[in-house]
């Protein structure tokens, strides 16, 4: 369901670039951040021509961050990305975010944001930019995450507010933002099922006596894990948890390209994981 919605010049140019040839009708992809963990694995996922429909047409870079060899262009201007490319893939920080959706809106060209710890601000930059072209965002790409957070929507709405809801996250020791993007979500599904706003009924630091109809988050950061959540509902005498583990972040890139296939078809408007899967 679509959703209501309110320098340094490059290394390389487009003409440099070899081995790139887009196919007839298919869809040139641009990935923010190329050099990223997850950016990374999506230019070799579209070099390696697995995915119908989809070409590598470049990658940017933060500036004064090194280049990567390979036969793609390479930028430190979003603009000059936006340029070359048919649709953007966003992993990067929120400030790159916000630089994305204004080019997004200004070249009316699909943007996918999957940057995590967006303000409520730049939440609101999302709409105003899905006016002007088809705008995806999700906390996670992951299709596990997203059929997790439906059936997590589902407990919630049947099992009622007699049962507590507490969410549990684990990140490698590098993750900066808690709880997690996926996490939040997770903890809104929850609300949208019990129809109340997860801002209300959050509880972050778990000091003191839990609250009825209250949402727990608990946090672990540690080695090198990719990311665990558990959303446990607790009765007396009974308990139901829903769990997705990730082993590897390239699930991530194979959820966004998924997502590219389907976004590059839309018309305006933000969209999330869940219309991608029909959810």
């Amino acid at each position: 369901m679509k959703h209501a919605n309110k320098s340094k010049p490059s290394i390389r140019t487009a003409s440099d670039s070899e081995g790139v040839t887009p196919l007839p009708g298919s869809v040139a992809v641009g990935i923010a951040g190329c050099t990223g963990r997850v950016g990374s694995i999506l230019v070799e996922e579209l070099l390696s021509g697995h995915w119908e429909g989809l070409t590598l047409a470049g990658g940017s870079v933060k500036t004064g961050f090194p280049h990567p060899d390979g036969p793609y262009f390479v930028t430190e201007r979003a603009d000059e990305l936006f340029d070359v490319s048919d649709l953007v893939i966003d992993f990067t920080t929120p400030a790159a975010t916000a630089q994305h959706l204004w080019q997004a809106a200004k070249h009316h060209k699909p943007l996918i944001v999957a940057t995590t710890g967006l303000s409520k601000q730049q939440q609101d930059e999302l709409q105003d930019a899905a006016r002007e072209a088809p705008i995806l965002y999700s906390a996670n790409m992951s299709l596990g995450v997203n059929l997790l957070a439906a059936l997590v929507e589902q407990a919630a709405a049947r099992l009622g507010p007699d049962w507590d809801i507490e969410i549990l996250e684990t990140h490698h020791k590098h993750k900066i933002d808690a709880p997690s993007g996926t996490a939040l979500a997770l903890g809104k599904a929850a609300a949208a099922g019990r129809r109340v706003d997860m801002d209300s009924y959050a509880v972050l630091d778990r000091t003191g006596e839990r609250k009825e109809g209250t949402i727990g988050f608990a946090v672990m950061r540690g080695g090198d894990v990719a990311g665990e959540h558990t959303v446990g509902f607790f009765e007396e005498k009974e308990r139901l948890e829903l769990t997705h583990r990730a082993t590897d972040r390239a699930i991530l890139s194979r959820g966004a390209l998924r997502a590219a296939q389907w976004l590059g078809r839309q018309s305006s408007g933000l969209y999330t994981m869940r219309d991608v899967l029909e959810l």
